[in-house]
């Protein structure tokens, strides 16, 4: 479809279609704002961002959030990740990646992988992860990245991470390929830095692919290239995956018409369907949906308020 011999109707209805998640394949050098920039300016204009930043030296799952979908990143952030990266040992950087100054070089040719497994095991499970130096982490206000720019070192609180998987891949001399699946907020650098400390010959991330955001593959992943391609082709709505396909996590709840429309303004409602929840002493996150199907909103189900249900997000286009 030609962009530039479409009505202006037809323009707004078009992009109201052309929203959810696209699964971008980021390509090396690249930031995730460059990303971000090049689809809203494919999408002319679109409102659109990002769930889950990647180094620009990273490669792999992007996934980019179009028109409503910016509206649920909260939703999203929450998911697991998986990685596949290349541990260098024997060398630490002032980054803990390729892309830093060396800052020592020990030979690494007495690490086994008998060594390497054992230290690998004390790595698995929930833990606690220092914020690298260069990171946008923000201390004092002031984002990390920043401030080791300038040469200073800020003191920064560890974080509680959670390394679900762990394993070796394959080993190349000095250089170690390892399968990581993570909780959100992990830093690969730090862990690649932290485990060739504890090998004792130091060590630095050398590569990073990022294979999965939750449910969302690299084989699913399209690079800009073929995103541009789809939207020529007027084949891009295809590749969008719904509000309602992204939030699949979150119980649904069926509102009948009159509710749908309190839903709609923004209004609590009592739906009978909220009794089928599972008991939870805390508020739980809900879909609400109308008779038809149609995502409506997300609310907030709190059982200590005799199964009422709050509105938090309007995400229908219906008319009110």
């Amino acid at each position: 479809m030609d962009r530039r011999s479409i009505t202006t109707d037809e323009g707004d209805a078009l992009e109201k279609v052309l929203e959810g998640v696209l699964i971008v394949h980021k390509e090396v050098g690249w930031t995730s704002h460059d990303v971000v920039a090049k689809v809203r300016s494919l999408l002319r204009g679109s409102k659109v961002g990002h769930a889950g930043t990647l180094d620009p030296s990273a490669t792999g799952v992007l996934p980019i959030l179009v028109g409503r979908a910016t509206r649920i990143a909260e939703y999203l952030i929450n998911w697991d990740k998986e990685y596949r990266a290349v541990l260098r040992l024997g060398e630490t950087t002032d980054t803990q990646d390729a892309t830093g100054q060396i800052l020592t070089k020990v030979d690494s040719s007495e690490v086994t992988e008998d060594v390497l497994q054992a230290v690998l095991a004390r790595f698995r499970g929930v833990q606690q992860q220092l914020p690298p130096m260069y990171s946008a982490v923000k201390v004092g206000g002031q984002r990390l990245y920043k401030a080791a720019r300038a040469g200073r070192s800020v003191e920064r609180e560890e974080r509680s991470i959670a390394i679900h998987e762990l394993e070796i891949v394959a080993v190349h001399g000095r250089d170690v390929t390892l399968r990581i699946v993570c909780s959100k907020g992990t830093y690969i650098r730090t862990l690649c830095a932290d485990i060739g400390q504890a090998l004792g010959v130091g060590g630095h991330l050398l590569a990073l692919e990022r294979r999965r955001v939750g449910p969302l593959s690299i084989e699913q992943a399209m690079t800009i290239d073929q995103v541009a391609g789809h939207l020529t082709m007027g084949t891009l709505r295809e590749q969008f995956i719904s509000l309602d396909q992204l939030l699949f996590q979150l119980p649904a709840v069926v509102v009948n018409a009159e509710q749908a429309q309190r839903v709609l303004h923004g209004s609590p409602i009592f739906p009978s369907g909220a009794g089928q929840l599972p008991f939870s002493p805390a508020a739980v996150s809900v879909r609400l949906k109308n008779e038809s199907g149609q995502l409506l909103a997300i609310g907030t189900h709190d059982t200590g308020r005799v199964g009422s249900i709050r509105i938090r997000k309007v995400l229908s286009l219906l008319s009110h």
